[in-house]
C-alpha cells in the first residue's frame, strides 16, 4: 500500500487530539486505502494494549487520523510504547515535522516513553520477473542484490526526514522487526481483468488453479462459530507441520467479532472443501481498496488438490469485485537463496506475478531516552 495524501492541509500549525471511534471511523471510510491495523476496530483486537484513536487537525478540519495502541512495560510504572501499527494515516508526502511533532508532544505529555510507528510508505519495488531471475542467479542473495525496479523518492525522504529527526530504524536484515514485516508482496488489481492476472502469474499457478477447479475442488464463505472452528483445528495442523506458533481461537472470535462489527465486509473466512473434506482455508480482510491475504491453513493430506490456490484465486476474484487496488499477501523476507528456508514462500508468491516491496519499515523516537533503553534491554532479554 503506497502511501497517498489523505487530507491536504496548510502549512499552519497542526493540533493532535483525540477523536471519538464514529469520527475516526467516517475518516477511514473516506480514504481509498488504508491499513486494517489502522481501523479503529484494531483496537477491540489488540487486548493486551490500550487503544486511543487520535486525529490531527488544521483549524477545525479533521485531515488525519492514527490508531495508537499503548504497551504497559513491566516495572516502568505508568509509562508506555505508543504504537501505531501500519500508521499513521497522514500525508506522508508533506512536511512531516508538522504533522510528527505535535503527536510527540501530546503522547509524552501522556505518558508515553517511546513512539513506535510503521510509516506505510514504498521505498522500493522489484517485478516478479526480476525476483524470478534473482532466484535462478546463485550470485544475487537477497532482493536488494538486484536492480531496484523503482525507487520511490517519498519513502526515500520520508527515511532521510525520520533518520534526522532522532527516529530510529527498528527493522532487521531478514525483514521482520519487534512487529510487522518491512518486505511484502503485493499483486496489483487497478485496471486489469481476470484474463489479465491469470496471464501474469506463472504456468505452476495456472496450472494449480485448474487442478483445483478440476478435481472438484469446492471454495465457500465460512458463517458462524462451527466454521471459525473448523478454520483453527486446520490452522493449528498447519502450525504443527510448519512449525510456527499458532495463535488460539479466542484470538479469531476476537478479530471476527470486532472487525465484522465494524463493517460486515471488513472479514471473511473462506474454507476449501474437497469431496466433503476441508482442504484449506484462508482469511481475508479489506478496508477500503485494499485486501489482504491475512491467514492460511492447508490439509497435509489434501496437498494435491491445491485447496490453497482455489482459496486465493476465490479472494483474487472477490477483491477484483469490490474494486480494490491491491491484493496484499503480506510479509516475505527479502533473500533469493536456496539455501534460506524462507525462500519457498518467496517462490510461492512470486509464482502469481504482482511484485516484492520494501516499505519504510518501522522506527521509534525515544521520548525519555533513560526508559526507553531500560525497555530495549528487556526485549532484547526476552529475545525479542
Amino acid at each position: 500500500m503506497s502511501s497517498s495524501a489523505p487530507v491536504t492541509a496548510t502549512a499552519g500549525k497542526m493540533a493532535v487530539r483525540p477523536i471519538g471511534t464514529a469520527e475516526h471511523m467516517a475518516f477511514v471510510r473516506a480514504q481509498r486505502s488504508v491499513s486494517f491495523l489502522q481501523a479503529p476496530a484494531w483496537a477491540r483486537v489488540k487486548t493486551e494494549w490500550r487503544g486511543e484513536s487520535l486525529g490531527w487537525f488544521d483549524g477545525r478540519r479533521l485531515v488525519g487520523a492514527g490508531l495508537v495502541l499503548h504497551r504497559p512495560v513491566p516495572r516502568i510504572d505508568r509509562r508506555t510504547l505508543a504504537y501505531l501499527p501500519e500508521g499513521p494515516v497522514i500525508d506522508w508526502s508533506g512536511e512531516l515535522g508538522a504533522w510528527l511533532d505535535p503527536l510527540a508532544a501530546y503522547l509524552k505529555e501522556r505518558g508515553a516513553f517511546a513512539i513506535r510507528l510503521g510509516p506505510p510508505v514504498v521505498t522500493h519495488t522489484w517485478s516478479a520477473a526480476q525476483v524470478k531471475e534473482g532466484l535462478a542467479d546463485p550470485g544475487r542473495g537477497r532482493l536488494t542484490d538486484l536492480p531496484c525496479h523503482r525507487e520511490e523518492p517519498v519513502g526515500a525522504q520520508v527515511s532521510r526526514t525520520l533518520r534526522e529527526a532522532g527516529w530510529l530504524p527498528r527493522s532487521p536484515r531478514d525483514g521482520f522487526g519487534v512487529g510487522h514485516p518491512q518486505f511484502k508482496y503485493e499483486l496489483p488489481l487497478a485496471g486489469r481483468t481476470e484474463d489479465d492476472l491469470l496471464r501474469g502469474m506463472n504456468q505452476q499457478w495456472r496450472r494449480n488453479i485448474r487442478k483445483a477447479a478440476g478435481a472438484g475442488v469446492e471454495v465457500r464463505i465460512g458463517t458462524g462459530a462451527h466454521d471459525l472452528k473448523a478454520f483453527h483445528d486446520l490452522y493449528v495442523h498447519t502450525a504443527e507441520r510448519d512449525r510456527f506458533t499458532p495463535r488460539p481461537l479466542r484470538y479469531f472470535e476476537t478479530m471476527f467479532a470486532a472487525l465484522g462489527a465494524e463493517d460486515p465486509d471488513r472479514i471473511r473466512l473462506y474454507l476449501a472443501h474437497h469431496r466433503g473434506e476441508l482442504a484449506a482455508c484462508a482469511v481475508l480482510v479489506r478496508v477500503g481498496a485494499h485486501a489482504v491475504y491475512a491467514y492460511g491453513a492447508s490439509a497435509t493430506g489434501k496437498r494435491e488438490v491445491r485447496g490453497s490456490h482455489a482459496c486465493q484465486w476465490a479472494m483474487i476474484r472477490d477483491a477484483l469485485t469490490a474494486d480494490c487496488d491491491v491484493y496484499d499477501l503480506r510479509g516475505i523476507t527479502p533473500t533469493l537463496s536456496a539455501d534460506d528456508p524462507h525462500v519457498g514462500l518467496v517462490r510461492f508468491k512470486a509464482g502469481i506475478g504482482g511484485r516484492a516491496v520494501r516499505y519504510v519499515g518501522e522506527w521509534d523516537l525515544p521520548l525519555r531516552p533513560v526508559l526507553y533503553r531500560a525497555f530495549d534491554l528487556y526485549l532484547k532479554r526476552r529475545g525479542r
